[in-house]
């Protein structure tokens, strides 16, 4: 049997579906040559059975004889070629005639005669679709921006194209007839139709039942779509990326802080004997065991102390009276009895929770303990059950007999604040506030206006209007009168409320534009130095006159963004800071409210109040119609909310930590002893937090503040609030115990 002659006749075939198409067949229509400009002249893009190089640039065009119309190459040049090898060539050496490649008509579709109605069967030149016709309509111009297929589809990019995945055995074609037309192939449309964009190319034929002749794929390459591309990106990864986490770490089991109001319910929970959060706060409730555990934390370390902070809802603050027995005390670290002290010694003793030491336990507060070492009383005394607990100090714990709460009214009376309308406001709301002063009826008070000069008045209860007494001499500031300067509320209350009546009308011609008031500060220095109190200053103008007197230094808008910046933050006159010395040691609080509309120089005023654990109240540009309403408030609470006069405060740790560094308004006369002239419900203090130890070799770090008082009905208290703290080692335990609160109160006052 000889199969060679057959298998050559069918390749050498002009009219096969792979032979050497017509002269026209392989080129189609390409459009006009494109101009000769920037993107040199090169050969058309190939098309699928074009044996023509690939194109040079985006609008290359071929050479003259290989142009949209141009012959193709000779046979021996295609892709299917009757010279290709048998082993190379798609159209190798043929199978036996019951293939579907034998040269018998009836076998195949790829017989060696030709098809009637196949999709690239031999018709004559005028009428197939790659005929020698006359050109046919031109297409839009958006297809001929991309190269045409010879069956009219456009060719999709080849940037974009993604090669079919390798298949070892082709599916075969369903609904194939042999010898009628293929379903699969799409009769070609004329050149001048629109191009159908996502038509898929046509079938190559059944796969080959030989072993020896390659498959033909029955689809051709997938198309360039946008779900290709999606899942390009789907399949990128960042998991290298810098901060990117590891696939396989559950974000949930990190630690993190507690929100909100969560913190303070967690921390009773482990530590229910610790005094309620508002008043003592650390800003983790956990104490690091190491240094280097520390320096892994990487935010300040501290607690923010709330002393006399409002107590929680349906609670008070419980009193004890030790009497005879006194306030019991550890000998050497001066620690108050509290919830988390032991007792020893079938209770004859007790142990100090923070240096361990055994003390003696009075006879009148003796007690017998249970079976597990705690006292039958415990329950009954709060010193015993609750965190934060006030004694009753006796006699030992006074400098002086307690003094009545006094207020003392420093107020600028120059032109700027009458036109403001400050004194209007500043009357009637301290009037408003009479009935509500602190103290009563052991409440002083007293008031001081100042200009150019300094106006004192006399509110003697025999008095039915105040007298004032004019004082112009400003370096050397004298009381005109040595009493009923600062009086009894109860006494001349009338007088005072004549006074504030007055007041708005008493300066509404004043063109004074000066201010004096150094002189004004050494004269109220002089009216409260033996009593002590709070003094509130209203300014209204930069001080011009006399000691203490202030340069308009911050008009200067060549020193901001400058170096020379940060002098204007800086006190200009070290008078204030002496002052407030002087304040701090007669038990003299001072807060300055300052409404000036310009420059006013808070960085020095503003001493008087850091000093002596007063506030500062600044109203830029004050108007009464604007911000009236703000200073009414204000200046209500501060005074009517609860005050402590006269006071000290430490704050006590347990072995391997101490307090380093304070923040806040006070000043400090030793180590870690506050004074405070008068402190309120709203101040608060910060303080940062230090290990004295490498290791630590306690599990469990206790914190007790102490603040020694005068009460406004003149008993001497000692407030005190106990609290306790786990050790750990483990860093997330840090994070999750973390009071956010906290952390930015100490890190705003840090800044």
């Amino acid at each position: 049997q000889q199969q060679g002659p057959p298998v050559a006749q069918a390749a050498a075939s002009p009219r096969g579906p792979f032979g050497a198409a017509p002269p026209a067949a392989m080129g189609g229509y390409r459009g006009p040559p494109p101009p000769q400009g920037s993107f040199g002249a090169g050969p058309p893009p190939p098309g699928p059975f074009s044996a023509a190089p690939p194109p040079q640039g985006p609008f290359g065009m071929a050479p003259p004889a290989q142009g949209p119309f141009g012959a193709a190459p000779p046979p021996s040049q295609g892709p299917f070629g009757a010279t290709t090898p048998p082993s190379q060539g798609p159209i190798g050496a043929a199978p036996p005639p019951q293939g579907p490649f034998s040269a018998t008509p009836t076998q195949g579709p790829f017989g060696a005669t030709r098809p009637p109605q196949g999709p690239f069967g031999a018709v004559p030149s005028s009428q197939g679709p790659f005929g020698t016709a006359p050109p046919p309509f031109r297409p839009p111009p958006s297809a001929l921006l991309q190269p045409q297929s010879p069956t009219g589809n456009t060719m999709p990019s080849p940037t974009y194209v993604r090669p079919p995945p390798v298949q070892s055995q082709p599916q075969p074609v369903q609904g194939y007839y042999p010898g009628g037309p293929n379903p699969q192939f799409p009769p070609s449309r004329p050149s001048f139709q629109q191009p159908m964009q996502n038509m898929p190319p046509p079938s190559m034929g059944p796969p080959s039942s030989y072993s020896n002749q390659p498959a033909y794929p029955t689809t051709g390459p997938p198309m360039g779509t946008l779900q290709t591309l999606v899942e390009d990106f789907q399949s990128l990864s960042v998991s290298s990326a810098p901060g990117s986490l590891d696939p396989g770490v559950d974000v949930n089991g990190l630690p993190r802080p507690l929100y909100g109001d969560e913190e303070p319910a967690k921390v009773l929970e482990a530590f229910p004997l610790n005094c309620h959060p508002r008043y003592f706060r650390l800003t983790t409730h956990t104490i690091p065991a190491s240094q280097s555990l520390v320096s892994r934390w990487h935010l300040p370390l501290g607690a923010v102390v709330h002393p006399l902070a409002e107590a929680p809802d349906g609670e008070e603050v419980p009193v004890v009276n030790f009497g005879s027995a006194g306030v019991i005390r550890c000998r050497r670290c001066r620690t108050y009895i509290n919830p988390y002290a032991t007792f020893a010694d079938a209770g004859r003793k007790w142990r100090c929770n923070l240096c361990t030491l055994l003390n003696d336990v009075p006879g009148e507060y003796f007690c017998a303990l249970d079976a597990s070492g705690r006292r039958f009383d415990a329950d009954q005394r709060p010193e015993l059950s609750k965190g934060t607990v006030e004694f009753v100090a006796p006699t030992e714990y006074m400098v002086r007999p307690p003094m009545p709460p006094s207020y003392f009214f420093l107020i600028d009376v120059s032109v700027s604040a009458v036109r403001s309308g400050l004194l209007e406001v500043v009357a009637k709301t301290i009037k408003s506030c009479l009935d509500d002063l602190l103290g009563f009826p052991r409440t002083q008070i007293g008031f001081l206006t100042f200009d150019s000069t300094l106006h004192f008045h006399n509110f003697k209860s025999s008095l039915s209007q105040p007298q004032m007494m004019v004082v112009a001499d400003l370096d050397d500031v004298f009381l005109p009168l040595p009493d009923d300067l600062l009086v009894n509320l109860v006494d001349s209350r009338h007088v005072v409320e004549s006074f504030l009546d007055n007041l708005p009308n008493m300066f509404q011609d004043n063109v004074n534009v000066e201010s004096a008031l150094g002189p004004a500060l050494k004269a109220a220095f002089m009216v409260m130095g033996q009593i002590g109190g709070k003094l509130l200053v209203f300014q209204s103008t930069l001080p011009s006159l006399g000691i203490g007197r202030l340069r308009l230094r911050g008009d200067d808008v060549r020193a901001y963004g400058t170096d020379k910046e940060h002098i204007l933050r800086i006190p200009e006159d070290p008078f204030y800071k002496q002052m407030a010395a002087e304040f701090t040691k007669n038990q003299i609080a001072v807060d300055i409210f300052s409404l000036s509309d310009k420059y006013c120089d808070i960085a020095s005023l503003g001493s008087l109040a850091k000093y002596t654990g007063g506030q500062v109240y600044h109203y830029p540009s004050f108007q009464a119609t604007t911000h009236g309403e703000k200073l009414k408030h204000e200046l209500s609470r501060d005074l009517t909310r609860e005050t402590a006069w006269e006071s000290v405060m430490r704050i006590r740790c347990g072995k391997g930590v101490r307090f380093t560094t304070y923040h806040g308004h006070f000043m400090l006369r030793s180590t870690d002893l506050l004074a405070l002239p008068a402190v309120d419900s709203d101040k608060a203090f910060a303080m940062q937090l230090s290990l004295e130890e490498t290791l630590m070799t306690t599990q469990t770090v206790y914190f007790q503040v102490a603040l020694l008082y005068t009460s406004s009905s003149g008993e001497r208290r000692i407030r005190v609030h106990t609290a306790a703290a786990p050790v750990v080692t483990d860093l997330g335990e840090m994070y999750r115990q973390a009071d956010t609160g906290a952390i930015v109160s100490v890190l705003a006052r840090i800044g």
